[in-house]
């Protein structure tokens, strides 16, 4: 697998989490009952970080190999 490739599949990967949490920040704004509001922000914030570094895996992987790209530290060694 090529790095190409596996940035497309860190983007098709996306899809779905970026939809879940649309649909978890739907339900915060229609909650009312204070534990549901509770474990809905508490859902988004496990997911939200998962969601970025994905997106960021995704941009490093498409990238890796241009000329004058630059590499943030966090993903190297």
């Amino acid at each position: 697998m090529t790095l190409n490739e596996l940035s497309r599949c860190y983007e098709e990967s996306a899809v779905p989490l970026r939809r879940r949490l649309r649909q978890l920040r739907f339900q915060l704004a229609e909650a009312s009952d204070p534990e549901e509001i509770f474990h809905l922000k508490r859902r988004i914030q496990e997911l939200t970080p998962i969601l970025t570094q994905m997106n960021e895996l995704a941009e490093l992987t498409a990238h890796y190999y241009d000329r004058g790209y630059w590499r943030s530290e966090k993903y190297t060694v």
